[in-house]
């Protein structure tokens, strides 16, 4: 992606992250399960679909992503993002089904129909990401920001290194990169990864010149 068009699109106390002169622009659908605020009961806990467009940015050292877009099949949780963290959510019809290694994803916003569908083939087992590689520079980032009020907030999130595996994209159809105000993209991603998952716990946004 051109980085001028990136970087006109995140605020300016952030810079992009960079790998090797080159922006990148991520899209990634996912499956929300089990989630719950710490002081909920697990029996109230429930599953939603996501998926996110970013990009990759830090403040001061500290790599995160930044969120052009993200949707969700759940408008509670829609709702609660966008109040509680600032972030900007889109509800949306959302489906996803998997028969062995071959699976579906698509989301097509309410608002304004803006869409991803996706068929693809899940691959080998690659493992948890090497520091200095470009699937972790990708992979491997525990910060978010994020606008409020304002201000600039950054979020934690933990976890274990995700277990990657390699994936053939079949079918991919996208205009979530054009909503968001960049150039329309074609062909399949420059790189590609699925993950059966890991158990994530998120904590709550703070401005960064509290940190």
């Amino acid at each position: 992606m051109p980085v001028d068009a990136v970087r006109a699109l995140i605020p300016e106390r952030l810079e992009l992250d960079l790998w090797e002169g080159e922006a990148y622009v991520g899209i990634v659908p996912f499956l929300m399960r089990d989630i719950a605020p710490s002081w909920l009961p697990n029996a109230m806990a429930f599953n939603f679909l996501e998926c996110n467009l970013r990009t990759y940015v830090h403040h001061d050292g500290r790599p995160g992503v930044w969120f052009f877009s993200l949707e969700a099949s759940s408008w509670l949780a829609v709702q609660a993002a966008r109040t509680g963290w600032g972030l900007p959510y889109h509800h949306a019809r959302m489906s996803h089904h998997r028969e062995g290694d071959e699976a579906r994803f698509e989301t097509v916003r309410r608002s304004d129909g803006a869409t991803l569908k996706t068929r693809y083939r899940v691959g080998e087992l690659l493992g948890p990401s090497k520091p200095g590689t470009l699937e972790h520079f990708f992979l491997e980032r525990y910060l978010l920001y994020s606008v409020k009020g304002g201000r600039i907030e950054l979020g934690q999130i933990h976890h274990t290194p995700y277990p990657a595996r390699s994936v053939e994209v079949l079918e991919i159809e996208d205009s979530l990169v054009a909503a968001a105000g960049m150039p329309a993209v074609s062909g399949p991603p420059a790189l590609m990864h699925f993950s059966e998952g890991v158990d994530v716990e998120v904590f709550a946004p703070r401005p960064i010149d509290r940190q």
